[in-house]
């Protein structure tokens, strides 16, 4: 079980000092000024003393902090302070990549030595910190002992060539960690030899060799447990503290004893909403089978334990499932690529008897089998299947009346069917797994808020009793941030829909050539943004600007990190880089927003919403789709200024917050009141952005 007090120790444990130790801290002579040299900001102090009570009181917390402030810090040193005195886990979860390394590489070595700095804190300065990364990235050494010595039975010529590469890896890997493997390995080889099975434990492993042993043993003696929304509410959903052995009365939502905080917890209920739900894929479906015996390759784990009976009820399995996901495709996705299911029967359940016979061989194969590894992989296929067979019975019958059922067509080629549900609300899941646990849950982001208060994001993922406080960001955006609104952009419109990118490459081109440095150009759509790349690249080039382009070779963390390099980049993004982008100083010196960030309506999750919120007397435009467009445009806003020192423009290319009532709203969420309104007649002389 991991966690750091003993379950045999009744002795309670002494009583917290983050509230008295944070108010020393933070104060405007304390020691966080002395230790680390860091100027007073009292945002961040009153964000230190309200997580530190909330974490002494068990109590939940909501707090908007503005960029600047150093929410890092201000959670992270009452923490560990917390978690050191009670002998409990902190867990740390993040939204994005960037902001996991910041807190591993930057701001925890702050606080350590912060600790060490002043003897008073002594006793925090040894604290442990771990990242948590999902069970399928970690190579498992004695897996892959198996795998090469069962190579005739599960391999192939070509697989077996991938498996010496990973076995050579293995030998120089400090880390066992799948993304530091270059190329990546093939995913059916990978499957054979990744921690994610039952043989991959402490009864089978050496715990001195194997690298997913040695990660879980460094998490149960860690203090502070760095993971991401995405893992966090996939391991949630699973049974999180329970399945690590806590009894259902104890506290804790991963492990037990825990507490929780959630940094750029803006993104909560979107990530939660996707993880609660079913996702089910053709593509997912074939490995599961394949793993079993491949028929092509005559290999799998049946070659050695099944037997030709049980090979056939894979391959009876592979026609049934081809047909199946092949008449979706036909039937319901021949038109669209997402297409929801609103009534049962989308589909005949011709899966339902195949898996049925293959759950029933495993089980007969592992009561044939003695206690041990191949016994423990034969049982966890079963309920493998067992699962796959339970989540296609889900879908067809729309099992659950408060989750909303589709399809969906996603490869490079359209060719795999993934059968998805989501919760209509997640606020009752997130109340359940989360402010339900008898733990403090800290959410903080640097936008929460609308309108200047939180109730409505509280709503949404279920705290509605929970403390909220909002503090603004310390930043002079006065005189740093210059905003322009263009006037004269034809509103979103299929009659004008040519004229309309006509008009926004003419501003983008303008608006890019007139800042020095780098520019980050933000659209809602990918049609829209490829085609005004395609208008106005020639013309980066020609002016020596380096353009970087979402969805092409590049990663969005290696865009990010190109970005910072050059210093004068153009980067066009869409979603994801409304979000996390951290971009300090002149390398990110304009950011334009070509759209204001309405979710499309037509989605089947968005539309299921809106047909909750109507059916309960709701507007959905003003109770979802305007709120969470705003929520995103300031995110996109707060790309721009990420120091004290960070200065540049925001232009707003979307004419709807000057014709609309609506877009005062969005006027108003900027740090920067003034604005400066353009047409394309007075470009030249009003665009004066900074030198």
């Amino acid at each position: 079980m991991i966690g750091l007090r003993d379950e045999t120790d009744s002795a309670p444990p002494p009583p917290s000092r983050a509230p008295e130790l944070a108010a020393k801290i933070f104060a405007e002579n304390g020691w966080l000024r002395s230790a680390l040299r860091l100027d007073h900001r009292p945002q961040q102090e009153e964000m230190a003393r309200a997580v530190a009570a909330a974490l002494k009181a068990d109590a939940p917390l909501l707090f908007e902090a503005g960029t600047g402030v150093g929410k890092s810090l201000a959670y992270l040193v009452p923490g560990i302070i917390h978690a050191v005195d009670q002998s409990r886990q902190l867990i740390v979860s993040t939204h994005t990549i960037s902001l996991q390394e910041q807190l591993e590489t930057s701001d925890l070595p702050k606080c350590r030595h912060l600790f060490q700095g002043e003897p008073a804190l002594a006793r925090y300065a040894g604290f442990k910190a771990a990242v948590l990364v999902g069970k399928s990235n970690y190579l498992c050494t004695t897996r892959l002992a198996h795998a090469l010595a069962d190579r005739a039975t599960l391999f192939a010529d070509a697989d077996y060539d991938e498996l010496q590469r990973i076995a050579a890896w293995a030998d120089a890997t400090p880390t066992g960690l799948r993304h530091e493997l270059r190329p990546p390995p093939r995913a059916e080889v990978w499957d054979a030899v990744n921690a994610d099975s039952s043989s991959c434990s402490r009864k089978h492993c050496d715990c001195e060799k194997c690298f997913y042993q040695r990660a879980k043993a460094r998490l149960r003696t860690a203090h502070v447990i760095i993971v991401n929304h995405a893992l966090l509410f996939a391991l949630v959903g699973r049974g999180g503290a329970h399945a690590q052995g806590a009894n259902h009365d104890a506290r804790g939502v991963l492990f037990p004893d825990d507490f929780l905080v959630l940094d750029e917890a803006h993104t909560v209920p979107e990530v939660a909403t996707d993880h609660f739900g079913l996702s089910l894929s053709s593509y997912g479906l074939d490995r599961a089978l394949k793993f079993l015996f491949n028929p092509r390759t005559k290999r799998g784990l049946f070659r050695k334990l099944g037997g030709p009976e049980a090979q056939q009820l894979i391959v009876d399995a592979l026609d049934a499932s081809k047909l199946f996901f092949d008449f979706l495709s036909k039937s319901l996705l021949a038109q669209r690529a997402i297409v929801r299911v609103r009534e049962e029967g989308a589909a005949e359940s011709t899966l339902d008897g195949p898996l049925g016979a293959l759950h029933r061989q495993l089980g007969k194969l592992g009561d044939k089998l003695e206690d041990g590894r191949e016994r423990d992989e034969v049982l966890e296929q079963k309920q493998r299947i067992k699962g796959l067979q339970a989540g296609l019975t889900d879908w067809l019958t729309l099992g659950d009346k408060g989750h909303v059922y589709w399809a969906e067509r996603s490869g490079r080629k359209q060719t795999i069917v993934t059968l998805r549900s989501a919760p209509i609300d997640v606020a009752p899941a997130l109340r359940q797994h989360l402010f339900g646990c008898g733990t403090s849950i800290v959410c903080t982001s640097a936008t929460l808020a609308m309108g200047g208060t939180i109730e409505r994001f509280a709503q949404r993922i279920g705290a509605e009793g929970a403390q909220a406080v909002v503090v603004k960001s310390p930043f002079d955006f006065e005189r740093h941030m210059r905003v322009f609104v263009a006037r004269d952009v034809p509103l979103p419109s299929p009659n004008e829909a040519k004229l309309a990118l006509d008009v926004l490459a003419e501003y983008v081109g303008f608006c890019v050539e007139r800042v020095r440095g780098g520019s980050l150009v933000l659209f809602t759509s990918y049609t829209d943004m490829r085609a005004i790349a395609a208008k106005l690249e020639d013309k980066f080039r020609a002016a020596e600007r380096p353009f970087l382009l979402q969805g092409a070779d590049l990663s969005r963390t290696e865009l990010t990190q190109q970005m910072r390099a050059h210093g004068n980049a153009v980067l066009f993004g869409t979603d994801s880089f409304w979000t996390g982008v951290d971009v300090p100083g002149e390398a990110l010196a304009q950011v334009i927003i070509t759209r204001l960030p309405f979710d499309p309506p037509t989605h089947p999750i968005t539309e299921a919403k809106c047909e909750h919120i109507r059916d309960n007397g709701g507007n959905p435009f003003n109770d979802l789709t305007l709120p969470d467009a705003l929520i995103k445009f300031r995110q996109g806003v707060g790309r721009l200024i990420r120091t004290a020192t960070d200065r540049g423009s925001v232009t707003i290319l979307d004419s709807r917050v000057l014709a609309k009532n609506y877009g005062r709203l969005f006027l108003g969420c900027l740090p920067q009141t003034e604005f400066t309104v353009l047409t394309r007649e007075t470009l030249k002389e009003k665009f004066i952005p900074f030198a």
